[in-house]
């Protein structure tokens, strides 16, 4: 898997490309959001940050993740907790969502990425993107040992 370090070069130049000023808030935002395995809130990269950098607003890191998901450079994941989720784009994958933690676990589908479209969706217009989304209940929560 990709370094901290490698995100964040490939992340430099691609807010470049996109004409993007590279501040240390938005830095310090990705870095901490590449090193995080735990998909966070916006709510949660706030606390994490505020230690690194104690003037930094909510709004500004709400602002910066929203930005940082505009230019493609971020994945927002919805789910049904209502509070948005965030990740920085690596390989194509899809989310597991325990509805009764919320924990959000990664898994790869290859065959579903590669089925086609039903016609009726190829006619609605361009699909830039898919995801699955699945929910449940995770086997932690469930009491069984894995």
């Amino acid at each position: 898997m990709e370094s901290i370090r490698g995100k964040r070069v490939a992340f430099e130049n691609a807010c470049r490309e996109a004409g993007l000023r590279l501040t240390h808030q938005r830095l310090e935002i990705y870095t901490e959001l590449a090193g995080s395995a735990d998909h966070p809130t916006a709510d949660t990269i706030y606390q994490r940050i505020r230690k690194k950098i104690p003037t930094i607003s909510l709004d500004t890191v709400y602002r910066t993740l929203a930005t940082f998901v505009s230019h493609g450079l971020i994945n927002k994941i919805d789910t049904v907790e209502s509070q948005a989720r965030f990740e920085v784009k690596i390989m194509r994958h899809h989310h597991l969502i325990c509805r009764k933690c919320n924990k959000i676990t990664d898994f790869k589908w290859e065959s579903m990425d590669d089925v086609n479209l039903p016609e009726e969706i190829c006619r609605w217009g361009r699909v830039e993107d898919r995801n699955v989304i699945v929910y449940g209940i995770c086997c932690e929560c469930m009491g069984l040992a894995m």
